[in-house]
């Protein structure tokens, strides 16, 4: 359904999955991967938002490292190496490749240009709403956001944020602080999943839902058309 496209950073080029829709766009999304790089998964829900009327960039974050990673979740070999990219990506750096595509997008045509992203992708969605000049952000399962709480007084535009409390890599204790931080912060909404465990939208994942996906995701299309459209 997409295709690649190459985005001029700040300090390098590196390329972004581009999906579009059949007709005009309601607005553009940076799809911001998890560990595993811009693989099919990352791949199918920029597809899923250009079905939903949405122009889709998914960038390459891992590019510093080594460009065109993918893997899969279903090995332990392909785990193992995963969490290692994770923890070599600079996500500083990360959340200024995500502004380039979001001023790539607005160059394109784009009138207003939001953030998406799952996992370590939810962690720097919420960093570049807090960093970027994005005009929505979406977290899904976003490991490390209760790191980043003290930067919230820089959210400018409305976030959403997707926590399953049942997550088997954040912490309870984690998700009940970002509930409690940003409870009386009127640009944030978050909606917790009390039966879901990690990554329940990924599809072919350990934790799918297929329910809870339909509803997440539904309530994301929604946030999506009200603010970017």
């Amino acid at each position: 359904m997409g295709d690649w496209t190459n985005i001029n950073g700040k300090d390098g080029e590196f390329r972004a999955y581009v999906a579009k829709p059949s007709g005009q766009p309601k607005g553009a999304v940076v799809v911001i991967q998890e560990i595993f790089g811009v693989n099919a998964v990352m791949r199918g829900k920029a597809d899923w938002l250009a079905r939903e009327g949405f122009w889709a960039l998914a960038p390459d974050l891992f590019w510093r490292i080594k460009p065109g990673i993918e893997l899969t979740d279903q090995s332990d070999a392909e785990w193992k190496q995963a969490l290692d990219y994770m923890n070599q990506c600079d996500k500083g750096l990360a959340v200024k490749d995500v502004q380039s595509t979001i001023t790539a997008a607005r160059g394109w045509g784009a009138k207003k240009v939001g953030c998406l992203g799952y996992c370590m992708g939810g962690y720097i969605a919420f960093l570049a709403a807090c960093r970027t000049d994005t005009d929505a952000s979406v977290a899904y399962h976003g490991g490390g956001i209760h790191t980043a709480l003290g930067e919230a007084h820089n959210i400018k535009k409305p976030v959403l944020l997707h926590n399953p409390m049942k997550d088997s890599f954040i912490p309870v204790e984690a998700l009940n602080t970002i509930r409690e931080t940003l409870k009386s912060n009127p640009l944030v909404t978050i909606y917790e999943y009390a039966e879901q465990d990690h990554a329940f939208t990924r599809e072919g994942g350990a934790h799918y839902d297929e329910a809870a996906k339909r509803l997440a995701d539904g309530r994301t299309i929604a946030f999506l058309t009200k603010n970017l459209v």
